[in-house]
């Protein structure tokens, strides 16, 4: 390509565009494509955000902080599962076995309840961001084959020793699954906080371990849609930096 194409690719957004309209006729695999994407024309995209990291890197908070700024649903495959294990559905009763035998849910079945939360009208309205899902190749091109295609992909970085000492000082409410950190939010005096499983020194390094044996396969599956920040840093700079990146890939920030 030209210099000149090239600037104006950069320029007008081009490539989030085709991204947001191949996501669009993939999940509506509408009979009419060109009626449909004329009609997806017409109105604003809506955020479409995956947020993956280490253990400890601050997911789930910058997730939170980004549905505030840009009114997209944050959505945690364990709280999808959760709720269907609580309502003791079938599909709640079988991922409630694979957890009690320590092993890991089927990818079908956590495709399929994304998927299913996709669809929903709050979720349609408003745009998603999932948080630290997903975690393996597999999942990735099962979201892809689904149509489940981000806008951006932003990527928090942090040592293994940062990720280790952030794991190290949390605690859980086990009444209400409320996490505490004992240096920066120590638990209510009349709270008492335990150490997750998945927080002892063998679970974070399984963690780790899990991590960085798939990390290399998950970024290979979103070559343009990703974007790395340093989240070693305090949470609000990391915010700051998370905006702009936003903002950049054609994301209606308000």
């Amino acid at each position: 390509l030209s210099e000149e194409t090239q600037k104006y690719i950069q320029d007008k957004q081009v490539e989030p565009l085709m991204e947001h309209l191949m996501h669009e006729l993939l999940l509506a695999l509408p009979t009419d494509p060109l009626g449909y994407l004329e009609q997806i024309l017409e109105t604003n995209p809506t955020p479409k955000i995956i947020v993956t990291g280490p253990p400890a890197s601050g997911k789930g908070t910058q997730c939170e902080r980004i549905c505030q700024l840009t009114g997209a649903i944050k959505i945690n495959t364990g709280d999808l599962l959760q709720n269907e294990i609580n309502k003791g559905t079938e599909v709640g009763k079988v991922a409630a076995d694979y957890l009690s035998r320590g092993a890991l849910v089927p990818d079908t079945i956590l495709v399929d309840l994304l998927k299913a939360r996709l669809a929903q009208k709050d979720v349609k309205q408003s745009g998603w961001c999932l948080d630290g899902f997903p975690r393996t190749r597999s999942q990735a091109l099962s979201l892809q084959l689904a149509g489940v295609i981000p806008s951006i992909f932003i990527v928090l970085d942090i040592a293994d020793s940062i990720s280790t000492y952030r794991c190290s000082v949390r605690r859980e409410d086990p009444d209400t699954g409320t996490l505490y950190n004992m240096v920066t939010n120590p638990p209510p005096s009349d709270v008492d906080a335990v150490v997750r499983q998945e927080d002892t020194p063998d679970g974070i390094a399984a963690r780790l371990a899990s991590y960085h044996r798939n990390f290399a396969e998950v970024l290979a599956c979103y070559p343009t849609a990703r974007v790395h920040l340093d989240a070693s840093q305090p949470a609000d700079k990391v915010f700051d930096e998370a905006k702009r990146e936003i903002s950049a890939k054609a994301v209606d920030i308000g």
